[in-house]
């Protein structure tokens, strides 16, 4: 398993992502508890969960899933909903996903999209809750440049711990001017939804099936690993299954060449402009 430094922690460079978690049978909800524990037991340490996410019940499989292993060796992720991020409401919701999740603390809060509470109440908010030992680390997620410079300019601001943001080799967007933003100031990037599933289409382009074939891997192996290619992102795909938690820790021993990123940027151009920031 690659780890990545962020601001001194070690994170795995792959993570499991809960969306849409617990939301199924009993026997399903096993399958994604199985998942996540092969995922724990291979390395992977970084989990990102969030009260959306099934209204607390992808909270609950995760919380399910940790039990029985070294919770300092973990990196337990959640987002409260932005109608939640004054100082009372974010205090309410913490509370609340520590208890489905069992754990008494969360190494990283992060406010999941931007609201109407002024981004100065917030961060107050997820400060009070890191002082008390509640959370290790607080941050944002689905901001762009502009609310990111924002948040630097605002007191204690600059101590955002990550930005987490759609990342996938359809939606690049924020390589144009965000990724080397975070990158000069050392702000960690987390991205979400590797494989485009999110919105529903799946990526395509001869060049990703032809690169595939010639790895003897999937579509979606050579998507993550793709992401991940610098070493300077996390990528937190979904981990329902452990035989795609297995797939995605296989793909990080992909190497992609000069020629093959050539071809990928052939059918999916960067960007040479500023993009509006995309949001699934």
């Amino acid at each position: 398993m690659n780890y990545l430094d962020f601001k001194g922690e070690k994170v795995s460079e792959i993570g499991l992502g809960t969306w849409y978690m617990g939301e199924g049978d009993a026997a399903q909800t096993e399958q994604e508890i199985t998942a996540l524990r092969y995922g724990i037991e291979h390395e992977i340490n970084f989990i990102d969960t969030a009260e959306m996410y099934g209204e607390g019940k992808a909270e609950s499989v995760v919380g399910q899933a940790i039990q029985g292993y070294d919770r300092s060796k973990l990196f337990v992720t959640s987002k409260f909903y932005p109608f939640h991020a004054t100082p009372e409401l974010m205090r309410a919701s913490l509370e609340k996903s520590l208890q489905r999740l069992q754990t008494d603390y969360l190494d990283l809060y992060l406010l999941h999209w931007r609201g109407n509470t002024p981004l100065i109440e917030t961060v107050k908010g997820m400060q009070t809750l890191q002082q008390e030992g509640l959370i290790k680390h607080w941050g944002v997620s689905n901001f762009d440049t502009a609310d990111m410079e924002e948040l630097l300019r605002l007191e204690n601001g600059a101590e955002v711990f990550a930005n987490e943001d759609l990342y996938n080799l359809q939606s690049r967007g924020v390589e144009f001017d965000l990724l080397p933003w975070q990158a000069k100031r050392s702000i960690p990037f987390i991205g979400y939804s590797p494989f485009g599933s999110g919105n529903g289409k799946s990526i395509e382009s001869p060049a990703l099936s032809k690169i595939a074939a010639a790895h003897e891997s999937t579509v979606q192996q050579i998507l993550l690993v793709w992401v991940t290619r610098n070493h300077q992102v996390l990528s937190i795909p979904k981990a329902s299954q452990a035989k795609h938690v297995q797939s995605n820790i296989a793909a990080l021993e992909i190497k992609l060449s000069d020629q093959e990123l050539a071809l990928l940027n052939q059918d999916f151009p960067e960007p040479t402009s500023k993009q509006s920031l995309e949001v699934i």
